[in-house]
């Protein structure tokens, strides 16, 4: 499964830390989970999908302690990279959401501290809606275009950078008003972004197959 962005590797958040991407000054509400035990398992982008011999492989793992691990593979058929991610998780008003530090994607993506905000902030966080479906889970991302806009017509505080290929905004606001926000408004994208597929693969089949998959050839 090829996860890229401009950026490399884009987490659950997928636009986590990409071109196009925003952080929220706070988590979302004070009702946090550090488990969804629906997320235990092995997940790939496309069931029982080909080993691509142009593309890296990736796969996200949660263990039977819902430690969340990134599983990558930068070049075909060498070592497996793997990032541990501590997600955080949200039910609230009928919808889930994942709740992530930018402090903790530091082992998948280079981040550059949010734009024109004084003082530096020690974290902040991104967020991603996802709706179970059995053994599917569909993800969708921040709508950052929508915010941006709200940030510059003055109906939400923030900040905006944008260049001709980036966009990155910036929300400020408490954890109580992140909840209102996300209630109020259509802070996420219509359409699922990324579609992950519990594998029918145990940790250790997946990691023997991609590592003994000779160069150029599909498996």
């Amino acid at each position: 499964m090829k996860l890229a962005s401009c950026l490399g590797l884009t987490l659950v958040f997928l636009s986590l830390a990409g071109c196009v991407e925003t952080r929220f000054e706070s988590p979302l509400g004070d009702n946090i989970e550090t488990c969804d035990v629906r997320w235990k398992g092995l997940w790939t982008g496309v069931e029982d999908a080909p080993i691509d011999s142009d593309s890296n492989t990736s796969a996200f793992h949660v263990n039977d302690n819902c430690e969340f691990t990134v599983i990558e593979q930068p070049e075909k058929g060498g070592p497996l990279k793997r990032v541990h991610v501590p997600l955080n998780y949200v039910h609230a008003g009928g919808n889930d959401y994942i709740i992530v530090a930018d402090s903790a994607v530091k082992g998948l993506v280079k981040l550059k501290p949010p734009h024109a905000v004084d003082p530096v902030p020690e974290k902040s966080f991104f967020y991603m809606r996802y709706r179970m479906h059995g053994d599917r889970i569909d993800l969708y991302q921040v709508d950052s275009k929508h915010l941006a806009k709200l940030i510059v017509d003055g109906k939400l505080d923030g900040t905006v950078d944008k260049s001709a290929n980036d966009l990155h905004v910036f929300v400020h606001g408490n954890r109580t008003q992140m909840l209102n926000l996300v209630h109020r408004e259509s802070v996420f994208e219509a359409k699922p972004s990324l579609q992950l597929i519990r594998s029918k693969q145990t940790l250790g089949e997946f990691e023997q197959s991609v590592q003994h998959s000779p160069p150029g050839k599909k498996s």
